[in-house]
């Protein structure tokens, strides 16, 4: 149902961030410790260090802000990978990205026993990079330049290049395994709030800085030659949007590990909604993805309890289907 008028926008857009904050709150009160919402109530006002009134703050809060947060981030680096590319199947995880932040982190963890949050959070961004920097140049290559086609082979080697390498890494020190294997599957579980807060800087400045480049993302969509007659500077453009996708795709790396699918999942999810202004489809795909990662991650919780589904699985089941799908139909991201 595509959302026309600006008014209905706003409704869809209102209505978006209402289900995104219902699924926060039930992201704080469900799971395996039987709670209710007036338990969760009493423990932000009268907490008395009860194991419920502990579960929902030091455990469920921070869970349930950290997928809102990362679900947000990856959503918004699809949308601007796919118009940076015209590739409907452009996505972080796809194109490799992610893959090169996960064995970034992976080395910086167990290789140089980093402990400090923000020196994880630097060399995630350091993998993203070099990854997306590797994809465009091997997609660059030969006489056609730069093509959907050689984007997406170039990607899918590059991931493939990166998850064996950290393979070969941890079987070749299986004490690292223990440290990094839940988190390399893709996980909210566990994480503390401290790392949240050692990357969120950067993650808002890349909403900020998306949000900021979405009108001349619009012009960017008509073609570059057009663009450029329309006086926009497509090469600085480009910069910018790389520099945007490396910090949501590196920080939402470095909190939770490499997620996959929502980055390609939920932009076209957004698109067949409010079409395809990036004035609006920026901030309806960030909304779309928290509401994506925090449903599964409730999920995630129920599936094989008391044990816990990984919520890179959740999303992977529901996103390979729809990846196909899109593979299929061949959608234009524009």
């Amino acid at each position: 149902m595509l959302l026309k008028s600006n008014g209905w926008r706003v409704a869809g857009l209102l209505f978006a961030i209402l289900l995104f904050l219902l699924l926060m709150c039930g992201s704080i009160v469900y799971g395996y410790t039987d709670t209710t919402w007036k338990i969760a109530l009493d423990a932000f006002q009268h907490n008395n260090g009860s194991n419920e009134h502990l579960v929902i703050t030091t455990l469920r809060l921070p869970r349930a802000l950290i997928a809102a947060t990362v679900g947000i981030s990856l959503a918004i680096a699809g949308v601007l990978m796919q118009t940076l590319t015209k590739n409907p199947l452009a996505s972080p995880d796809i194109f490799g990205v992610n893959a090169g932040a996960g064995f970034a982190v992976v080395i910086g963890i167990t290789v140089f026993s980093m402990g400090n949050l923000q020196a994880i959070a630097w060399v995630a961004f350091l993998g993203a990079a070099i990854a997306a920097i590797g994809v465009y140049v091997i997609g660059s290559i030969g006489r056609e330049g730069l093509t959907p086609i050689k984007l997406t082979l170039a990607g899918a080697a590059t991931a493939a290049m990166f998850s064996s390498f950290t393979q070969g890494f941890l079987v070749l020190d299986e004490s690292a395994l223990e440290q990094v294997l839940f988190w390399l599957a893709g996980s909210v579980q566990g994480r503390k709030l401290e790392i949240l807060i050692s990357v969120l800087p950067y993650l808002i400045f890349g909403w900020l800085g998306a949000m900021l480049i979405s009108p001349k993302m619009n012009v960017l969509s008509m073609g570059e030659d057009v663009a450029k007659s329309l006086g926009l500077r497509t090469g600085l453009l480009k910069v910018w949007m790389a520099i945007v996708i490396i910090l949501l795709s590196g920080g939402a790396v470095a909190i939770a590990g490499p997620i996959g699918f929502i980055g390609i999942v939920i932009p076209h999810v957004a698109r067949s909604i409010v079409g395809i202004d990036h004035r609006w489809l920026i901030p309806f795909s960030g909304i779309l993805g928290g509401i994506l990662l925090l449903a599964s991650d409730i999920l995630a919780r129920y599936i094989i309890m008391p044990q816990e589904v990984p919520v890179g699985v959740m999303t992977a089941i529901i996103g390979t289907p729809f990846f196909i799908y899109i593979a299929r139909k061949g959608f234009n991201a524009k």
